[in-house]
């Protein structure tokens, strides 16, 4: 006889999502939905594509070049969600360069595009990031670690893909 089971809530489903994302590379949606299989639970695409998008999820660009989800907020939720996504968009449109040293990241975007792409950095509520400072081209994030300059713009590269 087979036993009987209830649906996990949401907030439980979620959790489980945030720990398979936070302890193995995972690369797409079909992947992360075998592993939910593999752990007992059931998905549709749809639903998992909202989960993610609550999450803040996204796939970033690893240095091997493979491509992974990431939490970028560092907690279930602060992703900023359709924030984060139209901050996505808008590096693959926007984002020229970016450079990182100490705290501060350095970005380059078209002439008159800084200030609007800020914006849109602040809009995602990273914890990570102090604040950002736009001139007309040119876009500074100022990072809470005191070395963390580098890995951010990594991290907004990795969004530009």
């Amino acid at each position: 006889m087979t036993e009987a089971r209830s649906p996990l809530t949401k907030s439980a489903r979620q959790s489980r999502i945030v720990e398979l994302i936070g302890h193995g590379a995972i690369g797409s949606q079909v992947e992360l939905g075998q592993r939910l299989a593999d752990a007992g639970v059931a998905v549709t695409q749809g639903t998992l594509s909202k989960d993610l998008l609550e999450l803040g999820a996204v796939r970033v660009r690893t240095a091997e070049g493979e491509f992974r989800y990431a939490l970028l907020a560092g907690e279930p939720g602060g992703g900023g969600g359709v924030a984060l996504v139209r901050l996505t968009r808008l590096c693959g449109e926007l984002l020229l360069s970016a450079e990182g040293s100490a705290n501060l990241t350095v970005l380059r975007t078209p002439p008159g595009a800084a200030q609007f792409f800020a914006s849109a950095i602040d809009k995602v509520g990273w914890e990570s990031i102090l604040g950002t400072i736009a001139g007309d081209d040119t876009v500074a994030i100022i990072t809470r670690d005191p070395s963390g300059g580098a890995a951010m713009a990594e991290t907004l590269l990795g969004l530009h893909a």
